[in-house]
């Protein structure tokens, strides 16, 4: 798992959000794939296990929800969304991904698995604005 890769995943939802027809410029494409950014980035610094990589999940459903879902293999280093304090370093270039995967998506959440091989997928969706 390499910075490359969250580069990559970007890169691909990018593509998959066109290819479904859905314009690149509006708010659901441009959302998407900030919340892929931040889900892959956060799979390559805290969910890697040498060998093994992140996998990214792009779904459209029939009622227009997109859904992303970023799977990595340490179920054991759940998400923690940061408190938007003030106290909080602003300078800091880190620890705000999960706060722009929440402000921007309709909802999201972790859902952990410890059948073998252990993992944990991070999930996000997006409704259609009309």
């Amino acid at each position: 798992m390499t910075r490359r890769g969250a580069r990559m995943a970007r890169l691909l939802a990018e593509q998959q959000i066109a290819d479904w027809g859905l314009p690149l410029e509006g708010d659901t494409a441009q959302n998407a794939v900030l919340i892929v950014a931040e889900l892959a980035a956060n799979a390559v610094r805290r969910g890697g296990v040498p060998g093994r990589d992140f996998r990214l999940t792009l779904s459209l459903g029939p009622d227009g929800v997109l859904r992303i879902e970023v799977t990595d293999a340490r179920a054991e280093r759940l998400p923690e969304q940061a408190a938007p304090e003030a106290s909080r370093d602003p300078s800091a270039e880190s620890g705000r991904g999960l706060l722009i995967v929440a402000a921007l998506a309709d909802s999201w959440g972790v859902d952990p698995s410890s059948e073998p091989p252990s993992h944990k997928t991070v999930w996000a969706e997006l409704t259609p604005r009309h």
